[in-house]
């Protein structure tokens, strides 16, 4: 994670040399473009967006937004802190960790998973259904701090130690890590994703969630914005809320609408889609991203606390911080055009 913060912070010398946020100052009628980045190419998660532009929704908010994929794993954040994108879709922990280790100027500006994807994984054969199944067995990770101490906190949570375990760095072959027998289970893999894609090719799987120990639920993604753009152009991030909900709300009625929109969107070039694998990722997605307690964006401040004390705890980061620091809860009304 530390590569990802260096990365970071050499964007952001870009905004020191006058770099900024895309301004509008022409005709009132003409489109404002908002340039997006992703935190991967587009997929189930993506899909809302793409159903907002297919619908006109940012259009009718005097947006033309352009969405864009990442070209290193950071952009979402760099791109963002150093005005070289408006807004960025990117991991919660990162924002924390970003903020307080090199006073990054990011802030969540809303919540578009309300709950982690990311889950313990093995095949069936395995009987890996517990943390505490996980004792002496050994862990494929893609090498991060943040899997490391995800491992070490559901251990502690059931009496066991992170000693008890091996972890194996596998870099970003999870998936083949189990199928080879390289490995007995993995943290990374999302249960939108690698699990139904596994089951497409024949494999049974099992996987269990890390906050059922002990491990804080988090957010899978959220919206970034500079503190530039939310201390003095907030309009228009609430009015990409509020067509982006728009879209959410679309997708949520006619999710096979939606899936159809992702597919003409997708990028085959890079990451083909298969049709039934974002049909299932839809279906696990809908419910965590607005659940009966917490709406689409909506963000509250007991879950960033309690993963800024998680992270404090794990050593992910050395000090705290103040939340008003790493999120901001802009009020739009999804029924309101600007």
């Amino acid at each position: 994670m530390m590569k990802r913060i260096l990365s970071i912070l050499l964007a952001c010398v870009l905004l020191l040399c006058g770099c900024s946020t895309n301004n509008n100052n022409g005709n009132s009628n003409k489109l404002k473009e908002l340039d997006v980045v992703l935190d991967w190419y587009p997929n189930a998660l993506h899909a809302f967006m793409y159903v907002a532009i297919e619908k006109g929704y940012y259009e009718e908010e005097g947006l033309k937004v352009n969405i864009q994929f990442p070209s290193n794993s950071n952009d979402a954040i760099s791109l963002v802190a150093a005005g070289q994108a408006d807004i960025g879709l990117y991991y919660q922990q990162d924002v924390i960790q970003a903020r307080t280790k090199q006073n990054v100027p990011v802030k969540s500006i809303g919540a578009v998973v309300q709950g982690p994807l990311n889950i313990v994984l093995s095949l069936k054969e395995k009987n890996i259904t517990t943390a505490e199944d996980l004792v002496g067995k050994t862990i494929g990770y893609a090498g991060t701090e943040l899997s490391e101490a995800l491992i070490r906190s559901i251990m502690n949570d059931v009496g066991a130690d992170y000693s008890d375990v091996t972890m194996i760095d596998v870099g970003f072959d999870l998936m083949s890590s189990m199928t080879t027998g390289n490995v007995d289970a993995t943290i990374g893999c999302l249960v939108n994703h690698e699990v139904p894609q596994m089951e497409e090719e024949g494999f049974s799987v099992n996987w269990f969630d890390l906050d059922e120990y002990g491990v804080p639920t988090y957010y899978e993604g959220v919206f970034l914005a500079n503190d530039d753009a939310i201390q003095n152009d907030s309009e228009t991030l609430k009015a990409f809320l509020r067509a982006s909900a728009k879209g959410f709300a679309d997708m949520k009625a006619n999710p096979e609408e939606a899936l159809q929109i992702l597919l003409a969107n997708q990028n085959e070039e890079n990451f083909p889609l298969s049709e039934m694998v974002e049909r299932k990722s839809v279906e696990v997605l809908l419910p965590m991203m607005e659940t009966a307690d917490a709406a689409f964006l909506s963000q509250s401040d007991e879950c960033w606390q309690e993963n800024i004390d998680w992270m404090l705890d794990q050593g992910l980061i050395s000090e705290t911080v103040d939340l008003d620091e790493v999120r901001i809860n802009l009020e739009f009304n999804p029924f309101e055009k600007r």
